[in-house]
């Protein structure tokens, strides 16, 4: 049986997708030259957004507005990217925190929803949408693309998380153990992403090829 209340790694997963997540929607809203208050707003809906989704839809209470010091940590970390130079925070610092956020959330999504009662396939899907959803709702409110729009790898990455953190604990395996070769291992396929520019093949009509 898995015990989620006892998971000390999963409990870290989550404070570590929420703060990355958060982090990556204050820096959108920095390089949009916003206010502090946008970047604040950025920040929560980054950072709780996917949990949120992932409550609402397994019958949970929705995580942060049980606990106020996630509110305050979002928020906090606003205020930091807001107040600091913009070089500290350069180049693809954005994506790289985003996929630390992606692999650590999606695996804590997965375990969250069977410590609630839902079966493996669903429980993998409440790990994708906690890891995806976030960065889906920040990219949506700066006008920008969405990555789930893209042919960039950022699904797979979340579902090979939670997937492998599954697998992982039909075999047997701790959930501790479990819960990090997930998150490694979807951090290390979003970030050869990043890195090489890699894609999954888009849709050609047989017909056309085109």
């Amino acid at each position: 049986m898995f015990d989620f209340d006892n998971a000390l790694i999963v409990r870290l997963l989550d404070l570590a997708g929420i703060g990355v997540f958060a982090l990556s929607g204050a820096l959108m809203a920095v390089r949009l030259r916003q206010t502090l208050v946008t970047a604040s707003f950025f920040a929560l809906l980054t950072g709780v957004g996917g949990g949120s989704v992932r409550d609402l839809l397994i019958g949970a209470p929705v995580f942060w507005v049980q606990d106020e010091a996630i509110s305050v940590v979002c928020i906090a970390i606003a205020l930091i990217v807001w107040s600091t130079p913009e070089r500290w925070w350069q180049g693809r610092l954005l994506e790289w925190a985003d996929a630390v956020g992606l692999a650590a959330y999606s695996v804590f999504g997965t375990a969250k929803a069977m410590a609630w009662g839902v079966p493996p396939m669903p429980a993998l899907l409440m790990g994708v949408i906690t890891g995806c959803v976030g960065g889906i709702i920040r990219d949506v409110l700066a006008g920008v693309p969405s990555i789930i729009v893209r042919p960039e790898i950022y699904v797979t990455a979340a579902a090979l998380a939670s997937g492998l953190f599954l697998l992982l604990l039909w075999f047997g395996v701790g959930t501790p153990v479990a819960a990090v070769i997930g998150a490694v291992a979807g951090f290390i396929l979003r970030g050869a992403a990043i890195r090489w520019s890699l894609a999954l093949p888009a849709y050609r009509d047989p017909k056309t090829g085109g």
